[in-house]
């Protein structure tokens, strides 16, 4: 009996015993769980490699304001923002552009002029003004652009007009031509002066769109001559071809614009305005080219 009694102080033992190996097991717990690689669903792996947002300087001012920066800080943000904004604006206005002269119509030379002097006789088409913004204005205001001029005529002084192609977004551009008073035919001084500048007018806006007129088909077969007739040569097909290429013009949409089926039909008579309508374009892309690497 004495053998199946309970030895003084056995439960202490047992006890003890049991907290350690309970506290043995919690330590090995911790320590897998430190070694435990985490697994994460595609989504949160999408949502940690999503790239972050690039902030615009308005969006770094806002922070700026919000975290009491400084007067020199907020000042330099703030010209950040407004070479931000210019910068977003010319961008807009060459697209609108490249938009524009992508569906811009033939300008048609509609007026006639046929009279003769001692000098001998003066024939020739050219197209007003009017006519001028009736056919490009509705192309203009699709692509938000708008058109404007500014003059000078001081005593003793060419007179001045400068046409401004402007954009929605505040982006603008200029163009300026001097001639002197028309003072041919029966004209007084201010009939002299607004000659000078309607002829300015026109020429500057062809010159800032980069625009060239074609003669009237209707008003011109009635007097159309056999050289009239005449058809560019290949050797001349092949400058066209060239300019087009240098232009980055379509070939569709060119002999669209100037009513032909091909190149080779091109007439002579319009062979050195198409040439020029083309260097122009040339020589507009050569300058946007230049304005986006210095920027």
């Amino acid at each position: 009996m004495t053998n199946l009694l309970d030895i003084p102080g056995t439960e202490q033992s047992i006890g003890g015993l049991a907290a350690g190996i309970v506290a043995k097991a919690k330590a090995a717990r911790e320590a897998n769980m430190g070694n435990a690689v985490e697994v994460q669903t595609p989504s949160q792996i999408a949502a940690m490699e999503q790239p972050r947002a690039v902030l615009t300087p308005m969006e770094m001012i806002d922070r700026a304001v919000s975290t009491n920066a400084s007067v020199e800080t907020l000042t330099q943000l703030m010209n950040l923002q407004e070479r931000w904004e210019a910068n977003q604006a010319r961008k807009a206005f060459d697209e609108a552009m490249a938009r524009a002269k992508a569906n811009m119509p033939a300008i048609i030379k509609s007026k006639k002029v046929d009279f003769t002097t001692g000098k001998g006789r003066t024939n020739y088409q050219y197209e007003d003004l009017a006519s001028i913004m009736n056919q490009i204005g509705p192309v203009l205001s699709e692509n938000g652009l708008s058109v404007r001029y500014r003059t000078a005529a001081d005593p003793n002084s060419p007179i001045a007009v400068t046409c401004i192609i402007s954009h929605r977004m505040g982006h603008s551009e200029e163009n300026t031509l001097m001639a002197g008073r028309d003072d041919s035919g029966n004209k007084n001084s201010i009939q002299a002066i607004g000659s000078t500048v309607t002829y300015l007018q026109r020429y500057t806006l062809k010159a800032a769109l980069g625009l060239a007129a074609a003669a009237d088909d209707d008003g011109g077969k009635a007097d159309e001559t056999n050289d009239d007739a005449k058809l560019i040569t290949e050797a001349q097909a092949s400058v066209i071809r060239e300019l087009i290429e240098k232009g980055e013009v379509d070939t569709k949409v060119f002999c669209e614009r100037w009513q032909v089926e091909s190149v080779t039909d091109i007439p002579l008579k319009q062979f050195n305005e198409v040439v020029g309508s083309l260097r122009q374009r040339v020589a507009y892309l050569a300058n946007q080219r230049a304005q986006g690497s210095a920027a």
